[in-house]
């Protein structure tokens, strides 16, 4: 990958999770600007950003543009960011919920622009991003911002029908990985465990679980039959499971999480 000029409008806690994976490429020059000058002067001096004074500076000086501010945001940004486009920018939205459709409707004709929806393990290089292209992207704007987002993690590819459902598996997912977490944790408390350790037992467990699902040799209905022994304590356990519809709360949550991010967009 050649030398690329990324500049970010809004630099929060997604930005500055992909600004710390980028910042170990000496391939990147990254720029920010920020409406909260005291956040942008912090970015700048933790990662070395080139603070941008506009948004308009920000366009003239790099060739890829991060859209990271809040989906009720982009409209404004569009409207400053729009006199300052021109043929070689690339657009990348981070925005939830919020269409290549609509910015490409409040952007010149023409603009190259690719969605994205990472998450917050990114803090940790373990980031899921969801990726998927306007009308007027090319293959080449795909492997650039699927080069940029490895920096913090996975990729995938996924039409933009996908992404409501891509941001509530996803986007939204690590929420709901805490929270089953913490409950294990409680479990194990109730059951005599210190509150550290069961912790450690279900985040570590979950991390192993995982990577094993990750590692594509067996699908989790195969592993679940792997750990599960006739009238042991798995199976014990799968049972209360399934006695309150763990399975099917969780599929709700997705359905719940996809519906709301539908309606960021209307």
């Amino acid at each position: 990958m050649t030398r690329l000029s990324i500049g970010f409008i809004g630099t929060g806690r997604i930005a500055q999770a992909l600004i710390s994976g980028l910042a170990q490429d000496p391939q990147m020059v990254i720029c920010g600007y920020d409406k909260m000058p005291d956040a942008l002067h912090s970015v700048s001096l933790q990662y070395g950003v080139e603070a941008e004074e506009s948004i308009e500076g920000l366009a003239r000086d790099v060739e890829i543009i991060v859209i990271s501010v809040k989906p009720y945001q982009v409209a404004e940004v569009l409207a400053e960011l729009k006199p300052a486009l021109h043929g070689q920018h690339l657009l990348i939205s981070v925005a939830a919920g919020i269409s290549t459709g609509f910015i490409e409707s409040n952007c010149p004709e023409g603009t190259r622009i690719v969605r994205v929806m990472p998450n917050t393990p990114a803090f940790v290089g373990e980031g899921m991003t969801a990726l998927c292209k306007g009308a007027h992207a090319t293959a080449d704007d795909l492997l650039v911002a699927e080069h940029i987002f490895s920096a913090i993690g996975k990729t995938a590819l996924v039409e933009e029908y996908g992404m409501d459902a891509a941001t509530a598996v996803s986007g939204s997912g690590p929420a709901y990985m805490f929270r089953i977490i913490d409950s294990l944790a409680e479990g194990g408390v109730a059951c005599g465990l210190d509150r550290e350790t069961a912790q450690l037992l279900a985040a570590q467990t979950m991390l192993g679980a995982a990577l094993m699902v990750l590692s594509g040799r067996k699908n989790p209905e195969e592993l679940v039959r792997e750990v599960t022994t006739p009238g042991g304590t798995t199976e014990a356990g799968l049972q209360a499971m399934e006695q309150g519809d763990l399975r099917g709360t969780l599929i709700d949550t997705v359905k719940a999480a996809a519906l709301r991010s539908k309606e960021l967009m209307k």
